[in-house]
Parts: structure tokens; sequence; C-alpha cells
């Protein structure tokens, strides 16, 4: 080995050394000897909470979202509300139902629910206008429900319910027309069962 060799060896391994000491080590072990990595806020990686963030609870019922501190460099923020995510056993249920009425006549269907669960729909009419009720109210509740959209003239409609509460959730239609209309529905989600209260007259 030459004088050349060796002098370029020794500068690489100087430079590794220097390295590992200033970088390495108090970024990956906490380890800061010579102060450099507090300089360089290089100890802030291995040390964590360097930062919050803020993670609405679109869910609601749940207080302590507001801020969330992040524990370590690139590791995960720890969930505020563990409903926001569900893993389940079984794909989501879909069922398409079909339905029609006459003049002045209405129906009302309805998925059961379960506090939390999530379910997709889409329904729509083949010709005309009717009038429509989503809704949700307690099992076996009379006394009040809870209205989450309503079409004086609607022809169709399309979005997504998380239970705000246990219990049925689903539509009242009316076919205020002079022809009958045929509505089409289709539900995909985590309800227990569908509930259909049939056709009855205005």
């Amino acid at each position: 080995m030459n004088k050349n060799m060796l002098r370029n060896s020794l500068i690489a391994l100087i430079a590794a050394v220097l390295i590992f000491t200033l970088a390495i080590l108090p970024a990956e072990y906490g380890v800061d000897v010579t102060g450099f990595g507090r300089l360089m806020g290089l100890d802030q990686i291995q040390n964590g909470a360097t930062q919050t963030i803020e993670i609405r609870d679109v869910l609601g019922g749940n207080e302590d979202y507001k801020e969330v501190e992040i524990p370590m460099f690139n590791q995960p923020v720890p969930l505020p509300n563990p409903e926001v995510h569900q893993e389940k056993d079984t794909p989501p249920k879909v069922e398409t139902l079909q339905v029609t009425l006459m003049v002045d006549e209405q129906t009302e269907i309805k998925m059961l629910l379960q506090e939390g669960q999530m379910a997709l729909y889409e329904w729509s009419v083949d010709q005309g206008t009717i009038y429509s009720d989503f809704h949700g109210h307690e099992i076996d509740e009379t006394n009040y429900f809870v209205r989450y959209r309503e079409h004086q003239e609607g022809s169709q409609g399309e979005g997504s319910l998380v239970a705000p509460f246990s219990g049925e959730h689903g539509w009242y239609w009316l076919n205020y027309n002079d022809f009958p209309v045929t509505i089409t529905l289709t539900m995909t989600g985590y309800y227990d069962e569908i509930i259909d209260y049939g056709i009855f007259s205005y």
C-alpha cells in the first residue's frame, strides 16, 4: 500500500468517525457527546415531541382529539377516536331493492345500524319527483326522530351515514304524482338488517 492510499484510507476513517459522532449518535441514539447534535437539532429526532397536529373528530362524541403530540420521529401518531377505523371479519353487505308506489302511496325502508357503523346509499325514481325524508330513530321509538335530509321534490339521493346511535336509519317516500313511480335503492355497509314497512296509502 503506497502513501497516498494509506492517507486516503485514514481520511475516510476519520470522516466516518466524525459523521457517526456528530450526526448519527445524537439523531439515532440520543447520545450527543460534543453538543453538535443539540446545536443542529439532531437530538430532537430521537427525543421526539417536536410538534403537534390537529385531528378532527369527524364522528363526534370524543372531546380529547384537539391536539395530538407526535411521540417520536417517523412513528405513528395515536388515534384519538378509534371509531374512525373499524376492522371487520366480513365484507360489507350490498342490497338493491325496488318498490313501486301508485298515486298517493307511501313507504318506509330502514337500515338497522349499530352506533358508529357506516353505510353508503343511493336511490332514484324512474320518472318524475317524489317527497323523501332520510331520518333515524332508536329501535321502537315513536316520540322523536332525527332528520338527515329532506327532499320536497326529489328524484335521487346519494350519500353516507355513520350512525350517531343504534337504531333504524332510512327513508320515507311519498308519491304525490298522478302516475306510478318505481324507486330503486342500493345500500352498502355494516347494517344488521333491512326493515321494509311495506306500502300504505296517504
